[in-house]
């Protein structure tokens, strides 16, 4: 078995420390609590002060949990809270389109699979949640890549490699596929990251108005598609989907 590291092991016993109790504590008090000696505690206090999070008052010199924190925090429970308005919208998506249904985050430079809903069949399907899927070939990541600045400077810097021989990698082409994913709402995949896979997928918004994530369906190209384009109905309910759930998280009407 893996030994466990000591050092990040007495981090988080110390931001436990200072997360309970007095809002802040001094130094001798956090090394009497945990055990340390003051020259080990101070250290692992200026590291984690260093990256935000724990901060040093200046008048007492005592120290209390950082604002690095919070942010953390707050992305954690935006992604719960996006799962949990996404629930009752992403199960009649699936029913109505007959196809499995993804939720997507952005997650260092890729797409990450926060909920998953099967396709409404006896079929043998696997659970893909924490899984990653490219931003520039897959229909989630080019909504994010549309809507999302970070993700679109992600994106440019990524490598974009060429899947298939439908997959848009070159920098112009792929721009105007973003282009056109803006200008129509949503975004598609069909065989550019998978053989005989097609995907559509839409933006979601918070009440800030910001894209937070992204809501898709994928299947076979012969279900989505019909007479080599994909089925308006498709495009409709995966449209109406993404616009329930940003209503839910307060974005209002897109």
């Amino acid at each position: 078995m893996a030994r466990n590291i000591q050092s990040l092991e007495r981090a988080a016993a110390m931001l436990r420390l200072l997360a309970g109790g007095e809002r802040r504590l001094g130094l001798s008090d956090i090394a009497s609590s945990l055990g340390l000696a003051k020259g080990t505690a101070h250290g692992i206090l200026r590291t984690l002060q260093q990256e935000g999070f724990v901060e040093q008052d200046d008048a007492s010199g005592r120290y209390q949990l950082g604002a690095e924190l919070l942010r953390l925090g707050t992305t954690y429970l935006d992604v719960h809270e996006l799962r949990a308005r996404a629930l009752v919208w992403t199960d009649d998506l699936a029913r109505s389109s007959g196809e499995s249904v993804h939720l997507g985050v952005l997650h260092q430079q890729g797409v990450l699979i926060v909920h998953h809903v099967f396709r409404p069949d006896d079929s043998r399907q696997v659970l893909e949640i924490g899984a990653m899927q490219p931003l520039h070939s897959t229909a989630l990541g080019k909504v994010l890549s549309a809507y999302d600045p970070v993700a679109h400077s992600e994106v440019l810097e990524s490598e974009r490699k060429a899947f298939t021989d439908r997959t848009v990698h070159a920098l112009s082409d792929f721009e105007g596929v973003l282009d056109l994913t803006r200008a129509r709402g949503y975004a598609a995949d069909v065989e550019e990251t998978w053989e005989g896979v097609a995907s559509i997928a839409a933006p979601i918004h918070d009440r800030r108005r910001m894209p937070v994530g992204a809501v898709g369906i994928t299947g076979a190209v012969e279900r989505l598609c019909r007479d080599g384009e994909l089925r308006p109905e498709l495009i409709a309910a995966v449209r109406d989907c993404a616009r329930a759930v940003s209503r839910d998280l307060g974005a209002g009407r897109f």
